[in-house]
């Protein structure tokens, strides 16, 4: 299995440029940066590296404060983050830190890892949720560097996928040298996968330091007066159902403002035309103007601008939940004292909403007219700082124990 697995990740990297290019048409690659996926680089790299694997924006801002930890740990000399897509080393960019570089994930082929492993020297490697390369594993067990799972994540769907495999899978997992599980039903799957050291502390997004969110005091002030709701993480045709709800606001409540802010901004050229075509004025974030009397739908067309919006509202609907994707993730929106609104599909994030349910955080909504009507019933009312004190808490405990285990291996 392990060679049909490279064979097939050989047949990838003849055809990868093609990829690259094509992706790089639909704005998802950085032309300048081809090189970093075949893990050729310019710099020379003389330093041992803590390795850490974020495959895009959400485990990205998951893992923020524990790199702002290693940042003051003198132990630590250096840290490389990887991704895998664009929106992510956007996020990264963002932060200025001292010892952090940041490269794209190149492809799991066997000479390519080896290569990368060879020049970032790893003394430890942390892969975020569910990110499991095959080659990548083989080759930093071989050289006796240690693989931690961080904040693990293991769907029905995927567990199903890997023990079809059982032989090679099994393999695989048992070179994770520690699994820290983000809830009990992934330590399930991974105990049937292999895996043997694995602890359960709860998820790490429930833990996200306060920041200066930096809004504009115009922007602000245009805002004030409106009453708004909030679309996050949304996916098509998600925004359809948004735009018809917003339709019949306009016949029984006046001054709302619906924001959207679509799961890939991308598509935000594609969503403005379906409002506008719906007969909603719409207007888009990186315009960079006051937010006129007539405007039904603003769109965030930005990346890492999703708390600064849900700080204006107190109801959010978290996208994804409404088509068969398993929902997005919503304790950003929580922790800013939101209530949140999901649609029927939240497979990701089970356990999360669980304990939003118990303490009364979110709501499931089937139709369009429960969608609007819960809106609408809630949308004067004041956000709940009690509910976002209790997540933070939380978020705290969880942080420390992870930070705790992690150190372990420094």
């Amino acid at each position: 299995m392990f060679l049909l697995y490279n064979l097939f990740g050989l047949l990838i990297l003849i055809i990868y440029p093609l990829i690259f290019f094509i992706r790089f048409l639909n704005s998802k690659e950085d032309l300048n940066r081809f090189f970093e996926k075949i893990s050729i680089y310019k710099e020379i790299n003389s330093k041992k590296t803590l390795w850490i694997h974020a495959v895009s924006v959400g485990e990205v801002l998951s893992v923020i404060p524990l790199i702002k930890e290693f940042e003051k740990d003198i132990k630590v000399k250096q840290i490389l983050v990887t991704t895998s897509t664009k929106s992510s080393a956007l996020i990264l960019s963002k932060y200025k830190f001292s010892k952090v570089i940041h490269k794209y994930l190149p492809i799991d082929v066997n000479f390519i890892t080896k290569r990368f492993i060879n020049y970032w020297k790893p003394y430890l490697a942390i892969f975020i949720e569910s990110e499991i390369w095959p080659n990548f594993y083989f080759n930093l067990k071989k050289k006796d560097i240690p693989i931690i799972l961080l904040n693990a994540r293991i769907t029905s769907k995927s567990f199903n996928r890997w023990r079809k495999l059982s032989i090679f899978s099994s393999d695989i997992f048992s070179k994770i040298n520690l699994a820290l599980s983000q809830n009990k039903e992934t330590i399930k799957y991974l105990k049937n996968l292999g895996t043997k050291k694995i602890k359960f502390f709860g998820n790490l997004k429930f833990y996200r330091e306060k920041r200066n969110l930096n809004i504009n005091s115009k922007l602000f002030n245009s805002f004030k007066n409106k009453k708004i709701w909030c679309s996050v993480s949304t996916h098509s045709p998600e925004e359809i159902k948004i735009g018809k709800i917003h339709k019949n606001f306009k016949f029984s409540k006046k001054n709302i403002l619906t924001i959207v802010i679509p799961r890939h901004i991308e598509r935000s050229e594609s969503i403005i035309n379906e409002f506008e075509n719906m007969g909603l004025n719409t207007q888009r974030h990186s315009a960079n103007t006051k937010v006129s009397k007539k405007t039904d739908i603003y769109v965030v067309d930005t990346y890492g601008d999703t708390e600064k919006f849900c700080s204006f509202s107190n109801i959010v609907f978290m996208g994804g939940s409404f088509i068969n994707h398993g929902g997005q993730n919503p304790l950003e929106a929580v922790r800013l004292g939101n209530k949140i609104l999901h649609g029927p599909n939240i497979d990701n994030f089970k356990e999360v909403y669980e304990i939003l349910k118990q303490n009364r955080i979110s709501k499931k909504v089937i139709t369009n007219n429960d969608l609007g009507n819960y809106i609408l019933k809630k949308i004067n009312h004041k956000k709940n700082k009690e509910v976002n004190k209790k997540i933070n808490l939380l978020g705290r405990k969880i942080f420390k124990k992870y930070l705790d285990e992690i150190r372990n291996y420094i």
